[in-house]
């Protein structure tokens, strides 16, 4: 089974680009976490690949669409994306309104359908914290759940399993604090990153 985990920064995890044979070329995020996992339950099953580019918003993603993801042939994709979307507008006018992030979401799913008819898909959408990036202008970025409910909307549209991660994510900050998860805001620390790769684990089993 190949998979290809399709995303932005918190995907990419520093993995290493240049060598697909390095043990680096998971990054030291949930990617790794989830490929360790399944590659130890069951040996020679699974061919994973990490297509994650730090900074990137749904638009980047479709740029590089036919590259990254339709070459690779896989038979399932994560996608991961929205809070680069969010955040660029914020910090630099760049990023992509709730409307044209949809459509582009859409295009990256429908096109994609269309080279790869059989393909399935594990969706997951965006969080934000409290953290160093983000507490100057919470309630901004806050609207991240403009994005995540666009994504649950589609999830539904297109029938297509969901991570949604804010919820669980709250919960853990409710107990230890959101420096817990994130030593940002955006990015996940190792616990964060364990914490988002059991969440894909659990929908990833009831979906094989």
């Amino acid at each position: 089974m190949r998979i290809v985990f399709f995303g932005d920064s918190i995907t990419d995890a520093g993995r290493n680009r240049e060598d697909e044979m390095s043990l680096g070329r998971y990054g030291y995020g949930f990617v790794h976490d989830v490929s360790s996992t399944l590659m130890y339950q069951e040996p020679n099953k699974y061919q994973i690949y990490n297509r994650g580019i730090g900074g990137n918003r749904s638009i980047d993603l479709y740029a590089r669409i036919k590259n990254d993801l339709w070459n690779l042939q896989p038979d399932l994709i994560s996608l991961y994306v929205g809070v680069n979307d969010l955040w660029h507008e914020i910090k630099y006018k760049n990023g992509l309104e709730v409307e044209r992030f949809e459509k582009i979401y859409k295009m990256i799913l429908d096109d994609t359908l269309k080279v790869l008819p059989n393909v399935k898909f594990i969706l997951v959408s965006p969080y934000v914290m409290n953290g160093t990036r983000t507490s100057d202008e919470i309630e901004k970025f806050r609207e991240v759940d403009k994005y995540e409910k666009v994504i649950e909307k589609i999830a539904k549209e297109y029938d297509l399993p969901l991570v949604k991660l804010q919820p669980v994510l709250n919960e853990y900050a409710k107990k230890y604090g959101d420096e817990y998860i994130t030593f940002d805001g955006i990015h996940p620390n190792i616990t964060g990153a364990r914490i988002i790769a059991e969440e894909w684990l659990k929908v990833f089993n009831k979906n094989k």
